[in-house]
This record gives structure tokens, sequence and C-alpha cells, in this order.
């Protein structure tokens, strides 16, 4: 009776674990995540570009919406400054060739040489292409 009891709440543990498994797909976009968040703290013109695409919609928390080429342009001209970047609570949810990546971003900036913080629930949408994640929208809010 005991070994079935012990059976069953293994069972249990090692089906909750599944639960938070990720897939391939989630393990690659987690990576683009964290290449673009390195890439925005240490901007390099062709990384940002070669994350993003062209298309790309890139929405600020005081509504200003920006295109590839200012996104890419505010990075690498110091324009927009990070100078460190944490994200938490981060989930990823892919429907098919699509990512719904959420997570909450503390940064420190230094904008126009002005230092600051800033604190924002941000909502990224990646879309595989060529088997490569890359940013097609994002939009964050201040918290």
């Amino acid at each position: 009776m005991k070994l079935r009891i012990w059976i069953a709440l293994a069972g249990i543990f090692l089906g909750s674990l599944s639960l938070h498994a990720q897939s391939a797909d989630e393990k690659d976009v987690a990576a683009a995540v964290e290449s673009l968040r390195k890439a925005m703290i240490d901007p390099n013109k062709a990384t940002l570009e070669g994350i993003t695409v062209k298309e790309l919609s890139y929405g600020h928390s005081n509504g200003l919406v920006e295109d590839q080429p200012a996104f890419v342009e505010a990075l690498a001209s110091g324009k927009s400054d990070f100078v460190s970047i944490t994200l938490e609570e981060q989930t990823i949810k892919i429907v098919g060739n699509t990512a719904i990546v959420r997570h909450k971003l503390s940064a420190d900036t230094n904008n126009n040489n002005t230092p600051g913080k800033v604190s924002l629930a941000v909502l990224l949408i990646w879309q595989k292409q060529s088997g490569k994640w890359k940013l097609i929208a994002r939009q964050a809010v201040k918290i």
C-alpha cells in the first residue's frame, strides 16, 4: 500500500515538472529575449537589426512608437541608453510561428546623459522567420 502511495506521489511530482518544462521554441525565444536585452545595454546596429524585422513596431511607455530604423538609431546613438536591464516574471506562449512574451523590466538609464530608472510591464511579439525568432512588436507601460 505504501509503495502505491509513493508511486502516485512520484507521478504527481513528475507530472507537475512537465507542466513547467520549456519547449525547444520557448527556449529559443527566451534566448532571443536575452540577446535583445544584451543588445539594448551594449548596442550594436547589426545585432539590433538582425534580431528585429524591418516592419518593427516598438512602443514606449510614453506613447512614442518607433520603426526599426528609429529604434536602432536611438540605441546606437546613445539617445536611449540602458546602463542595466533586469527582466522578471517572464512568460512565453507559442502560437504557431508567433511567440507572445510578457515580463517586467527594471532598468537604469542614462538617456541624453540624464540618469534615470524605469519600471515597466512589457509585451513582446516575436515571429519565427527562416528558423530564427525576430521581434516584430513591443509595447511597454509604466508600473
